[in-house]
């Protein structure tokens, strides 16, 4: 054969091999997968105090559902009792909801080491319930509805009782604007995660053995928490913390 012909022939099996493959990639209809890198989070790095500019914000007035809930005068509180992110000190994994009485604490663990604390005010001696269970139901603007123990020690709350229907929702109801029920053991505890318009009951034990928080703050936490998170109460008091950006 001719060496033009070589060449020749030589030349159209690269174009028809150039072809083929341009038309295969043509139908190619999923790129390869490129298996991502797993890196692993750190918690954030402590930064200062939060800024007046910030807290004005965070517990400012605020309408929810046709209630307008009072702004917070935070600055009569306790700044530690802010909502703020902080370096997880429970050792429990994310989603999980930790109430440390003895410091008036309430944390929610996040992934990668950190969990949003909450200021909460508690039961009064005696009062006060530990343990662990699930948040089975929650609530926005639920009925107070008081139990049977309690309208025993307070005969003027017969009015707001199961039969006769509770307390309507409202700025004025003792469970706030939002509820969340503990169940233990598929068992209603009676104890409940609320919100309250007693900003300054946070910090304090003067509640009948729920654990309330602002009403800003119980907003804030029924956004984020799962549903049926674990719930863990405890009377020992958890390592201190450092706050972290970002709430």
């Amino acid at each position: 054969m001719p060496i033009e012909d070589v060449r020749l022939t030589r030349r159209s099996f690269l174009s028809a091999s150039a072809t083929a493959t341009l038309f295969l990639a043509g139908c190619t209809t999923t790129p390869p997968v490129k298996t991502p890198e797993v890196v692993a989070v750190k918690p954030a790095l402590p930064r200062g105090p939060v800024s007046d500019a910030e807290l004005a914000l965070r517990y400012a007035a605020v309408e929810d559902s046709g209630h307008l809930i009072p702004a917070i005068p935070y600055q009569q509180m306790d700044s530690k009792f802010f909502r703020q992110r902080v370096v997880d000190p429970t050792g429990e994994r994310p989603g999980t909801v930790v109430v440390d009485t003895s410091t008036r604490f309430l944390y929610l663990t996040e992934p990668g080491g950190t969990a949003m604390r909450y200021g909460v005010g508690i039961g009064r001696d005696g009062f006060s319930w530990q343990g662990e269970g699930i948040i089975h139901w929650r609530q926005p603007w639920p009925r107070w509805k008081p139990p049977a123990d309690m309208i025993k020690r307070r005969p003027d709350l017969e009015k707001y009782s199961v039969e006769n229907g509770g307390m309507a929702p409202g700025i004025k109801n003792p469970l706030g604007a939002r509820a969340l029920y503990i169940f233990q053991n598929k068992q209603d505890t009676l104890y409940r995660l609320h919100g309250t318009p007693e900003w300054r009951s946070i910090g304090k034990a003067v509640s009948s053995g729920c654990v309330r928080l602002i009403n800003q703050d119980v907003l804030d936490l029924y956004k984020r928490v799962p549903h049926h998170a674990r719930i863990v109460v405890r009377h020992t008091p958890l390592p201190a913390v450092q706050e972290v950006a970002g709430a």
